[in-house]
């Protein structure tokens, strides 16, 4: 025996109970009325001239219904007799090629029979103006050519940094657009003064294009469009830092303020562009987001099989498991961090043989006196929350909590023989 499973051996591992987690599920029903709606008002229709060729932003991130959301964009600015095209806005994702993007976008389910117009894919960009900081402002060259300019994104918290504008149609406007060289520039000078840097970009970008307006949605816990709106340069400014803190409210959560130790069973960039969200660990890349819950010691057991090895995030857990490291890209993991320039989560973290001893170390070094009293909690990924599993001594605190409730007995953690989980 090592002398790393000799140290974790006896490390009692507790009993588990099944707990369903109740969210707000608030969605739109009808979403394509909806959005015509707020499309028709008088202020967006009047800025739409027949024959104008309108470039729509569409983006990388799995947008609840983003193809109803850009055919339903489309269709509108189609019947006012303009002339809409998609730019694949986003940043350096897709290899930071034309043909990537497009791909991208593709599987996404955005293509132009999908949304009915013509993709322009390019990783050409124009610079139009410099931050009084010297940081250079980009736009994609389809779009800085076109007539008009319109976005469609989603509204959330970022993982890296906080301010009233987070990830929305601004940082869309000012990343997205601005593809790679503008995703490096808004990068170069860090997370610490992006919630700067990212409105700054937006409105410069708003005032020196044709920028006519953003499509932004909300999603509720369950990833489903609970908000939608559209709107004009004025608005975005006026409105996106409320949008924003209606995504927060509706973001999913550990409702717990301490977790001893906090097991996830699998890290991805399909699940979060850091494999895991911060805003539901508690746990961030950059010192300059918080938020979530306490958590002492984080283990993280695998890596999904869509995020084909890049298993960015795994640095930000305390353990893992030799499973995930064989599975890793090394190379595609720290391509991450070198784009980001955020190298922490890029790192291995502490490993274990298999998830029995991963989630021993985590036990021992937990810091508390009695292992079994350690409040433990086990999810599948941060986006699987309406169901989790919890110790022991979390079931009284379960029992009295209004947003979740205990769905089976106590039961052992379910190991293998070689010490890994069903």
């Amino acid at each position: 025996m090592g002398i790393l499973q000799e140290l974790v051996k006896d490390i009692p591992i507790p009993k588990m109970a099944k707990v369903r987690v109740n969210f707000d599920d608030t969605k739109i029903e009808n979403l394509e009325k909806e959005l015509e709606e707020k499309l028709q008002r008088e202020k967006i229709q009047k800025q739409i001239k027949p024959g104008m060729e309108i470039a729509i932003a569409v983006g990388s991130r799995g947008l609840d219904r983003l193809v109803e959301l850009t055919a339903v964009t489309v269709k509108f600015l189609k019947e006012l007799g303009a002339e809409p095209f998609i730019v694949p806005s986003m940043g350096s994702h897709g290899g930071a090629t034309a043909e990537g993007q497009r791909e991208v976008l593709a599987h996404l389910g955005v293509t132009e029979e999908s949304v009915g117009c013509e993709i322009r894919s390019s990783m050409e960009v124009v610079k139009i103006s410099e931050l009084p900081n010297g940081l250079p402002v980009y736009v994609d060259k389809y779009a800085s050519d076109a007539d008009g300019i319109v976005v469609i994104n989603r509204v959330k918290p970022h993982t890296a940094f906080r301010g009233p504008v987070e990830s929305g149609i601004m940082k869309m406007i000012s990343i997205g657009l601005g593809k790679q060289k503008g995703a490096e520039a808004c990068h170069q000078m860090g997370f610490k003064y992006m919630a700067e840097n990212v409105p700054a970009m937006a409105k410069i970008i708003m005032e020196k294009t044709p920028f006519l307006f953003g499509v932004a949605s909300v999603e509720n816990a369950f990833d489903r469009v609970a908000i939608v709106d559209v709107l004009t340069p004025d608005e975005i400014i006026e409105k996106e830092p409320d949008l924003q803190k209606q995504a927060k409210a509706l973001l999913p959560k550990l409702f717990f303020d301490q977790i001893d130790v906090l097991v996830i069973d699998e890290i991805g960039k399909n699940i979060s562009g850091d494999g895991m969200d911060p805003n539901i660990t508690g746990r961030y890349p950059t010192p300059y987001a918080s938020g979530g819950p306490d958590v002492s010691k984080m283990v993280v057991l695998d890596v999904t099989r869509e995020s084909e090895g890049n298993a960015n995030g795994v640095g930000t857990a305390d353990f893992t498991c030799q499973r995930l490291v064989d599975k890793m890209d090394l190379e595609g993991t720290y391509a991450n961090g070198l784009t980001s320039t955020v190298v922490a989560p890029t790192k291995i973290a502490t490993t274990l043989p298999n998830d029995k001893q991963t989630i021993q170390a985590a036990i021992k070094t937990c810091n508390i006196l009695d292992f079994t009293t350690v409040k433990l909690v086990r999810i599948k990924n941060t986006l699987k929350l309406s169901e989790i599993e919890v110790s022991e001594p979390l079931l009284e605190y379960i029992k009295n909590h209004p947003n979740m409730e205990q769905i089976s007995e106590v039961y052992e953690f379910p190991f293998e023989e070689n010490g890994n989980l069903f």
